[in-house]
Order: C-alpha cells, then structure tokens, then sequence
C-alpha cells in the first residue's frame, strides 16, 4: 500500500503520471473513479483550498468526503506512544485511523508544526502517525510539506512553459516579509520539486538563519544531481532575479528562532523590501510569478504584479483540484 506523504517517495515517472491525470481531468473533470468510494479529510488547521479542492475532487469522482476537526467536531487526539494519557486527549491515534480506515477508503491530513520545538516538528508525528496505524492510504493535506501544493504548481509551470521539465530555467524561491513567522511547509515543497524537475533554483532569503532545514536543502540538491539543475542560496536581490524565468514567493520563520519568534521579529522586520514588486519583476527574463495563497497583497506581492499577466497563482490555485483528483484515482486504484 501506497500513501503520498512526500513527493520525495515518488519516484519522477509516477510523478508524471500524476501530472498527466491531473491534465486529463482538467480537460473533462468527472469521472467515475471514485464511484462507492469515502475520504476523511482532517483537518487540525484552516483551509479553503485545501477544503473545497478535496471535496469537490471527491464529488466530481463519485465519491464522498467526510471533513473532521479534532478538538472541535471530533475528540481530540494523542500520538505519543506509550503515554498515560491524563491531559486533554480523549484518544489515540492508533485507535482513530484504524477506525477511520474501516470506513474510509483514503485519509487525508492537514496538521501544522506546533512551533515550539523543532526537532519535534521535523518528525513530522501527526502525518507519520496516521501512516502508521492505517491500513488504508494517507495523503498530506500540508504538515511540514505539502505535497499536493507542489504538483499543482509544477502543473502550472507545465502549462506556461510547454514542456514537461524545467531544465535551463532559472528559478527563483524568494522569501518575503510577513508580520507573523510562518511554516516553511511550502518553501521546502517548492524547493523539492522545482530540482526534480531540474530547474536552476536560487533559494534567496535575508540572512543564513533562513535557509531551509538542512533535509530540504539535501533533497534539493540531490535532486538538482540528479535531474541537470542547480541550487543555489543567495542574500543578495538584485542578482538573484538578473534572468529569471520563475519568480515564486513565501514567508517563512527562521529556524534557529523557532518557538521564539519574539526574538526573530526585529530582525524579520528589516526585510520588508523582500516584497516582489514591478522593479523587480522587471530584472527578470520576463518571468512568471506565483504564490501558493493566501496572499497579503502588498506585503508578499504588490497589486502590479498580483494582477498582472505574469501571475499564474489562480491557476496553480485551480491545479489543486486536478491534482488531488489524481493522487486519489491513483491511491484508491492500487
């Protein structure tokens, strides 16, 4: 049995495969493939994108999706093994995703790090947990990456470009300011498969403490090895968009303040200039630019370049819908 955690377990032609379901759904968006088939979706944290995608995904296939809070509309959950479980807890993830896998035919999850600690967070426990004790496949709804993100991205960059790789396109993964630190989910996932699908990716980010958690930054470059891109980090702007092909942005918290974001504040705040704007875009090889939303539209992006014709994040947005109609065509069809 298969789940999709990490498109890093894939391997490039299963990828691909994905992607070319993902295009034949979006062509004609019913199908029968889930026909009599169920899907719990949990969720430990807000989403549109992620919500809807899912179940209308399911509905278009003939499916059902069944959505769970824990804490809220259902009992919240321990994932430690082994502990006395005398806090707030009512049960355990070995008794909740075997009983949701004697009812469902998929589960999927949405679980933010806790944003204390993390080498707890890196460990990825909610998602592995349910891996753990299903018996039927998990798909990550987004914990510290998110997988499904990824292919709707790729899937966008696939349509403007007209090719189903990136080699030779320079590809710029930008930090940007935000006024809270945010989960560095999307970076990592952004980073993984532009060098899978061999883009020459330049991390750029203020200072050192926000390069990427150093299994990331491995993945990258192994994949960037093995698929004839590149990876680079830069703190400098200006020569990091000189000829770009992609411009794709994110906020994230530094790591070595993760937990103390207090203490990382004053220094985020000095990067407000992070933010993609005209000036720019215009250093670039008339690049495209996206964003995985939500956005706060002249903090991350200005307007200019949101509505602008080189902004492709409504169509990686819509992607989410196809690309997630295929993961679970291809889980349930196993």
């Amino acid at each position: 049995m298969k789940h999709f955690l990490n498109t890093q377990d894939w391997a490039r032609p299963d990828l691909d495969a994905l992607l070319e379901q993902a295009a034949r759904f979006k062509r004609d968006k019913l199908g029968d493939q889930l026909r009599g088939k169920s899907i719990a979706l949990l969720f430990f944290n807000p989403s549109l994108r992620t919500r809807t995608s899912f179940e209308l995904g399911a509905f278009q296939l003939g499916g059902h999706a069944v959505v769970l809070a824990p804490g809220k509309d259902a009992w919240p959950i321990e994932f430690e093994s082994g502990v006395v479980m005398d806090g707030e807890a009512e049960e355990h993830i070995a008794e909740v995703a075997r009983v949701l896998s004697r009812y469902a035919d998929l589960i999927a999850v949405r679980a933010f790090p806790k944003f204390q600690d993390w080498s707890v967070d890196r460990q990825d426990r909610v998602l592995r947990g349910f891996a753990r004790h299903a018996t039927v496949p998990v798909i990550n709804m987004e914990t510290i990456t998110h997988p499904c993100q990824e292919l709707a991205h790729i899937q966008a960059l696939q349509e403007h470009f007209g090719s189903t790789d990136l080699r030779g396109r320079k590809y710029v993964l930008t930090w940007t300011y935000h006024p809270k630190a945010l989960n560095t989910a999307v970076a990592n996932s952004a980073l993984t498969i532009a060098t899978r699908y061999g883009a020459d990716v330049t991390l750029l980010c203020p200072t050192p403490d926000y390069v990427l958690d150093e299994r990331y930054m491995e993945f990258g470059a192994r994949n960037a090895a093995d698929n004839g891109g590149s990876l680079t980090v830069s703190h400098d702007i200006a020569s990091a968009y000189d000829g770009a092909d992609v411009v794709y942005a994110k906020s994230w918290g530094a790591l070595p303040y993760f937990g103390r974001w207090d203490e990382e504040k004053p220094i985020r705040d000095q990067f407000r200039h992070f933010i993609v704007d005209s000036g720019k875009m215009a250093r670039t090889r008339d690049a495209v630019f996206s964003h995985c939303l939500p956005l706060r539209r002249n903090i991350k992006a200005t307007d200019a370049v949101m509505d602008s014709a080189a902004c492709i994040a409504i169509d990686e947005a819509e992607n989410r819908l196809h690309v997630q109609k295929a993961i679970m065509a291809a889980l349930v069809g196993q």
